[in-house]
């Protein structure tokens, strides 16, 4: 059974949502103060947040910026108000998806679901030289001269993806359709966004080229 993590400071949220994710087979435990929540994720093992930007303390673009300063751990923003600029912060701070509030609990079984199949290995045994780095798409890992470079599950299959389709430019709505399974309800912002934090993480941006009106192509040479 996964086990997940909700922080929210709507306590009437914990507990018909703990009913309903029982019925996909994944236990929903829950915090109102983001303080207390990342500390239980520092202690306990959680497949997934799931974390609303109001919140009291602190908010949640400052829990999710402090989660991944020691985790990557997937998180689903809730946006209370469903403003582009809110989740576009969010993924420039290494949210995996988002959501608007008010929201049907089945799309956010949905887009959790999304995130673990995102998670397995599809292209097992095979790993990829990029100069200084290397891919290991069975094991999920991005590395440099041996060192582990952190990166989130959305990035890694950003990065599985370009490099799988290194003979053609992959439009953004290509690459949001193959990773989120939505519609690009927030257009090309949110791919260029993951492009860049992706490039930060690879440290070599000519790896991954801009095609001006037509998207991204991975090029290693």
């Amino acid at each position: 059974m996964r086990k997940l993590l909700l922080i929210d400071d709507d306590e009437r949220l914990a507990e018909p949502l703990q009913q309903y994710f029982a019925r996909f087979d994944m236990s929903l435990q829950s915090e109102t103060h983001p303080l207390q929540g990342i500390e239980r994720i520092r202690r306990e093992k959680f497949d997934l947040v799931v974390l609303d930007v109001m919140l009291p303390e602190i908010d949640g673009f400052e829990t999710c910026r402090r989660l991944r300063q020691f985790s990557d751990i997937p998180i689903v923003m809730l946006t209370a108000r469903g403003e582009v600029m809110d989740r576009v912060v969010g993924l420039e701070l290494g949210a995996d998806d988002y959501l608007p509030k008010p929201f049907e609990p089945r799309e956010l079984v949905a887009r959790i679901q999304n995130i673990f199949r995102r998670g397995k290995s599809t292209a097992s045994d095979r790993v990829y030289q990029l100069g200084e780095l290397t891919v290991d798409l069975d094991k999920k890992q991005l590395s440099r001269n041996g060192s582990e470079i952190p990166i989130t599950a959305t990035e890694y299959e950003l990065l599985r993806l370009l490099l799988q389709n290194q003979d053609r430019v992959l439009s953004r709505d290509e690459i949001m359709n193959e990773l989120r399974g939505i519609d690009a309800d927030i257009y090309s912002r949110a791919i260029d966004v993951l492009v860049s934090r992706l490039r930060q993480k690879l440290q070599r941006p000519e790896l991954i080229r801009t095609v001006r009106g037509q998207g991204y192509q991975l090029v290693n040479r």
